[in-house]
C-alpha cells in the first residue's frame, strides 16, 4: 500500500478541523439566568408594559426555557429591570465551576429574592441559599418552598408572602424558630409557631396576607435526616437480627 495514501487517511490534527463550542444562544441556560429573565418581565408588568396574562405566558416560557436563545426573544421588547438593557448572552468560558462544596457536598444555588406566580407556579427544593428576604406573589398560581435543606446565610430572615386566589406551601427545617406575622381574608395564614431551644436557631418570620388564597409554613425532617433515621432503624434490626442468631448458636441450634 502506498504510504502517503496511508497517512492521507489519518485523522486530522489541525486545531481548524476540530468542532468549535456552541454559540452563545444555544448555550443550556442556567437557574439564574431564568431568574434574571422573569425579574426584568416582573418589572414590566409593575410599569404596566405587560398584562397579567402576558406575563403569566411569557414567565412559564422563561422556566421552561433550556437555552438562552429561547430567553431572549422573551424581553426583546423590553427594558430591562430598572431601565438597564436585557442582559446579553454570557460569553462563552472554559472555566469550569466548582461541583462540589467544602464539605463534598454540591455547591448551593442562588435564587432571586422575589418571586411571582400568576397564572404558574414556582418550586424551590434542595441545597440553595435562602436571602436575608424573600418577597413572593400569587396569583392564580402557587409556590412550594422547601427550607429543609436550605443554607442559611443569614441569622434571621424574612419570607413576606402575598396570595391572592393562590396558595404558598413552605417547608422549614425542625431546628429553627418559625414566627407568623400575617392575616388571612377570605383565606387562611396557617403558620406553625416555633420557638427553638438553642438560641444560635435562625429565626424564620413569614408576613404577608391570603386574600381568597392560603400561606402554610410547616416544620419537617430533612430528606438527610429522614435517610439517616432509616439506616439507623435498619442497623438495629440487623444487630437485633445477629443476637438472635447468636443465641441460638450458643445453644446448640441450627
Amino acid at each position: 500500500m502506498d504510504e502517503s495514501s496511508s497517512l492521507d487517511k489519518r485523522p486530522s490534527h489541525d486545531p481548524a478541523h476540530r468542532p468549535g463550542p456552541a454559540p452563545a444562544a444555544e448555550m443550556r441556560a442556567s437557574d439564574a439566568e431564568r431568574d434574571r429573565y422573569a425579574e426584568i418581565l416582573r418589572e414590566a408588568m409593575a410599569e404596566g408594559r405587560l398584562t397579567a396574562e402576558e406575563h403569566g405566558q411569557r414567565i412559564d416560557a422563561v422556566y421552561a426555557a433550556k437555552t438562552v436563545g429561547e430567553l431572549q426573544p422573551l424581553v426583546r421588547d423590553l427594558p430591562g429591570v430598572h431601565g438597564v438593557p436585557a442582559p446579553p448572552a454570557p460569553s462563552v468560558s472554559f472555566d469550569k465551576e466548582p461541583r462540589t462544596s467544602d464539605d463534598g457536598r454540591p455547591p448551593a444555588r442562588q435564587f432571586s429574592r422575589q418571586l411571582v406566580a400568576v397564572f404558574s407556579g414556582i418550586n424551590r427544593k434542595g441545597r440553595w441559599n435562602v436571602p436575608e428576604r424573600v418577597d413572593g406573589f400569587m396569583m392564580f398560581g402557587g409556590f412550594d418552598l422547601d427550607l429543609t435543606e436550605a443554607v442559611f446565610e443569614h441569622r434571621e430572615i424574612t419570607l413576606n408572602m402575598v396570595a391572592v386566589f393562590g396558595g404558598a406551601d413552605i417547608k422549614l427545617p425542625e431546628n429553627v424558630t418559625v414566627r407568623g406575622h400575617g392575616v388571612g381574608i377570605f383565606g387562611g395564614f396557617d403558620i406553625d409557631e416555633h420557638e427553638s431551644d438553642d438560641p444560635n436557631a435562625p429565626v424564620v418570620n413569614i408576613t404577608g396576607f391570603a386574600l381568597f388564597g392560603g400561606v402554610s409554613a410547616k416544620r419537617r425532617k430533612s430528606r438527610a435526616k429522614k435517610l439517616a433515621e432509616r439506616a439507623e432503624r435498619h442497623a438495629e434490626k440487623a444487630a437485633l437480627k445477629w443476637e438472635k442468631h447468636a443465641e441460638r448458636w450458643g445453644r446448640g441450634g441450627v
